[in-house]
């Protein structure tokens, strides 16, 4: 099965997660590689090392994410990582090395459902093919999780599950900052 977790609201990786907790209290492996995502403060880091779930980024990072992880410091929305991300030049040998380690983990057969977060970016910045990434979808017998904004509809025919996530209401509108434990 194939699960698409898109649109412009909070809550695709957080939905990924959801199922992938499901899953290993079902005794499967799970896996989630994070496209264009590097260092960061986000929970799930944490809350995945705890579980035994390996969490995979291949991206630069927030250099104030040690504080931030911490409560230290606060996410100056500066966009220094997101806009390192979509350089090309960084971007294209991170994104083929994560496809690289992906080949072998499903050459070991080890798991049982693979999230790929965030692997919309890499897709949309043209870092990685829809060819590509259809080939890695039919390769073995795991169950898979895609998440990103503006997921590429051509997708559609292979995906079971189609998730629109948008925002509706959020503290955000209000000013509110994100909190530590719930938010990141």
């Amino acid at each position: 099965m194939i699960t698409v977790y898109t649109g412009n609201g909070k809550g695709k990786t957080t939905s990924a997660l959801g199922e992938g907790l499901i899953a290993l209290s079902q005794g499967k492996n799970v896996l989630m590689i994070q496209f264009l995502k590097g260092s960061t403060y986000a929970g799930e880091l944490s809350g995945c090392s705890r579980l035994g779930v390996p969490v995979l980024q291949f991206g630069v990072g927030c250099v104030w994410s040690g504080m931030i992880r911490t409560g230290l410091k606060h996410c100056s929305g500066c966009g220094d990582c997101f806009r390192q991300n979509r350089d090309p030049g960084i971007a294209i040998p991170l994104v083929q090395q994560a496809v690289s380690l992906l080949k072998q983990r499903l050459a070991s057969d080890e798991y049982d459902l693979i999230i790929l977060d965030e692997v919309s970016h890499a897709l949309n910045y043209e870092f990685l093919s829809l060819s590509e990434l259809t080939g890695l979808l039919t390769t073995g017998c795991c169950d898979w999780i895609l998440t990103g904004r503006k997921m590429p509809e051509s997708l559609q025919p292979l995906v079971d599950h189609w998730w629109e996530l948008n925002l509706r209401k959020h503290p955000f509108q209000e000013g509110l900052k994100s909190r530590r434990g719930i938010e990141y």
